[in-house]
């Protein structure tokens, strides 16, 4: 499916983008929000690094997510 449609389902329907493709992030800071994108910069790691890391990062992902301008936030392990 491609990118453009995933961008017009996610905000069609209230919901955010998670990704390790770099191609949300383009759409996010040329489009705004919504929706919000959360990338996984780098994410050439396993899925459950992946895990630790969103779990990690859960208040502030929903700090992310309450600031109705902030389009994309970028996470990546240590």
């Amino acid at each position: 499916m491609p990118d453009t449609s995933i961008w017009a389902f996610a905000k069609s329907n209230d919901f955010s983008i998670v990704t390790a493709d770099a191609d949300f992030y383009e759409l996010a800071t040329t489009l705004g929000p919504p929706p919000k994108v959360i990338w996984l910069r780098g994410c050439d790691y396993p899925t459950a690094v992946a895990e630790d890391l969103i779990r990690s990062q859960a208040i502030r992902i929903a700090q992310f997510l309450d600031e109705p301008e902030q389009a994309v936030l970028i996470l990546q392990p240590k």
